[in-house]
C-alpha cells in the first residue's frame, strides 16, 4: 500500500537527485522506486518528475550558469546544497508556470534543512542574483562554436556532441539531442500466447488506457498512460510485457522456429527471452543466461507471469557459455552491455555517466561475449547481436572485428526478417549488409542496432 507523505515533491526530488547524483542510483530505477511506495495528487507526481528528470537532463547547462556567478568550486559546496542550487535554477530557467519568487523561496527553505545560515544565505543569493540577471547570458553562438553551443541549448556532453558532430553534421545531431530530451513513446508488446494484439487493445481501453498500434512491430502497442501498468488486471494475467518496440526486433531478426534450442546469452529482465518463446508457440527450450543473480529472479517472474515454461535461467559469464553448449544452439541471441546512449530518453543521466575511454572498454567486452558465446551455436546456427547505443564502435564496427576473427560466420539481408518496410536508402542499403541501426529522431524508438549472422559449416 502505497504511504501518504506530507514532505513537498520538491524535497522528495532533492531525495532521489541526491541518490543519482551521490549514491550512484540510475534516475528511472530511484524515481520509479520512489513513485511506487508514495501516494501524490497527479500534479505533484507529474511535478516531482519533471524535477528529478529536468534538472538531471540539463545538469551540465544549469552547471554552466551557476559557474557565472559562483565564485567557489562547484564541486566544493556540500552536494546537497549544490543540488537545490541546479533544482532551483532549473525551476527559474525552463517552468514558466513556476513563480520565480516561488522557485527561490522553495530553495531557501530546502536549504534550511540541510545547511547552516551562511548555506541559507548563499543559496538565497545566488539564486536571487541569477534570477535577477538571466537575461544577460548568452551561450556562444552555433556558429562561432557548435560544440558549446549544441552541449548548452539541448543538454549533452561536449564529448558526445563532437562525435555526432563528425557523423551526422549540425542539422542531424541537433535533431538527435532534441528527440534525447522529448519523452520516450512506451510501448507494450502482446502476450500472444494468450491474446492478440487487437484484442489486447480492446482490453486495455476497457481498463481506460489508450493505445496506438506499433509500426514496427506486429505484438506492440504504443500507450499513453504509463504509470499504474502494474496494478492492471490484464497485466497480472500476463497479456503483457513492457517493452520498446525497437527491443522487439530482436526476437523478429533472430526469428527462432518452433522446438528449437535457442540461447538467450545476457538475458535479464527477459523481455527478449519470453518474446522468443511467443515465437515459438512456447515449444522448445530457451537457456536465460545472466551473470546477475539478483537478475535471474525478473526472468522467473516475468515467464511465470507469461504463462512460459520452456525457458530455464541459469547463472554464468557469457564469455563461458561456448565452453558450457559447445556446437549445440540452433539460435544465439547476444544482447550485450553496452554505453546505452539509445536510450538517453529514458535515463537522462546516462549522458553524464559516459566517456569515451568508457566506449572502447565495452567494445572488448563485446568482442569477448562474441568471441566466447558464438561457439555454442552449431553450424548452420543463427546469431544475432544487439545493442542500445548508436555508436559504430559497438556496433558493426564490433562485428566487423568478429568477423575478421571468425571467417565462417556471414551477416545475412535483414530486410527479409524486419516486420516493416524500410523506406530509407540508407536503412536499405545497411540492411542488406546484415546490419540496421535505428535512431530516435529518424525512427522515433529508441537507438538500437541488430545484425543477423549464420554460422556457416557442415
Amino acid at each position: 500500500m502505497k504511504k501518504k507523505y506530507s514532505v513537498s515533491p520538491r524535497q522528495l526530488a532533492l531525495g532521489v537527485l541526491y541518490e543519482i547524483e551521490e549514491q550512484g542510483a540510475y534516475s528511472n530505477l530511484a524515481l520509479g522506486k520512489l513513485l511506487s511506495r508514495v501516494h501524490l495528487p497527479s500534479l505533484e507526481r507529474s511535478f516531482l518528475t519533471e524535477l528529478v528528470y529536468g534538472t538531471v537532463r540539463t545538469k551540465g547547462t544549469l552547471d554552466w550558469v551557476l559557474r557565472q556567478f559562483v565564485k567557489r568550486d562547484l564541486g566544493r559546496i556540500p552536494p546537497r546544497i549544490r543540488l537545490i542550487l541546479r533544482m532551483g535554477l532549473y525551476q527559474i530557467m525552463y517552468l514558466d508556470k513556476v513563480p520565480v519568487s516561488a522557485a527561490v523561496n522553495e530553495s531557501v527553505e530546502l536549504a534550511k534543512k540541510y545547511g547552516h545560515a551562511g548555506l541559507v544565505k548563499f543559496v538565497n543569493g545566488v539564486l536571487r542574483n541569477i534570477a535577477r540577471n538571466l537575461n544577460q547570458v548568452e551561450f556562444p553562438s552555433l556558429d562561432e562554436d557548435p560544440v558549446t553551443h549544441i552541449s548548452l541549448v539541448y543538454y549533452h556532453p561536449e564529448w558526445m556532441v563532437r562525435r555526432w558532430l563528425e557523423r551526422y553534421g549540425i542539422e542531424e545531431t541537433v535533431a538527435l539531442c532534441r528527440a534525447n530530451n522529448r519523452p520516450a513513446v512506451n510501448c507494450i508488446r502482446a502476450n500472444t500466447l494468450k491474446v492478440s494484439r487487437e484484442e489486447l487493445a480492446c482490453r486495455l481501453q476497457q481498463e481506460g488506457i489508450e493505445v496506438q498500434q506499433s509500426p514496427y512491430v506486429p505484438e506492440g502497442l504504443r500507450i499513453a498512460e504509463f504509470s499504474g501498468l502494474d496494478e492492471l488486471a490484464s497485466f497480472r494475467q500476463g497479456l503483457f510485457m513492457l517493452q520498446d518496440e525497437a527491443s522487439m526486433l530482436a526476437a523478429h531478426v533472430l526469428k527462432p522456429e518452433a522446438g528449437s534450442f535457442v540461447i538467450d546469452a545476457c538475458a535479464a529482465p527477459g523481455s527478449k527471452t519470453t518474446h522468443m518463446a511467443q515465437l515459438m508457440g512456447n515449444r522448445g527450450k530457451i537457456i536465460a543466461w545472466d551473470i546477475h543473480p539478483h537478475r535471474l529472479k525478473l526472468i522467473e517472474d516475468n515467464c511465470r507471469r507469461l504463462g512460459i515454461d520452456i525457458v530455464e535461467v541459469q547463472l554464468g559469464d557469457a564469455r563461458l557459455l561456448g565452453e558450457r553448449y559447445p556446437g549445440q544452439a540452433d539460435y544465439l541471441l547476444i544482447d550485450a552491455p553496452c554505453s546505452g546512449l539509445g536510450v538517453l530518453r529514458r535515463r537522462p543521466d546516462a549522458r553524464w555517466r559516459k566517456n569515451p575511454e568508457k566506449i572502447l572498454e565495452l567494445q572488448k567486452l563485446q568482442l569477448e561475449i562474441l568471441d566466447g558465446a558464438a561457439n555454442c551455436l552449431r553450424p548452420g546456427g543463427i546469431l544475432v547481436y544487439s545493442t542500445c547505443t548508436l555508436e559504430p564502435e559497438e556496433n558493426y564496427l564490433v562485428i566487423e572485428k568478429f568477423k575478421e576473427k571468425h571467417p565462417g560466420f556471414k551477416t545475412q539481408d535483414l530486410s527479409k526478417f524486419l516486420p516493416f518496410p524500410l523506406e530509407r536508402e540508407e536503412d536499405r542499403r545497411m540492411a542488406a549488409k546484415g546490419y540496421i541501426q535505428l535512431l530516435p529522431h529518424v525512427h522515433g524508438t529508441d537507438g538500437f542496432f541488430l545484425a543477423r549472422l549464420i554460422k556457416n559449416g557442415k
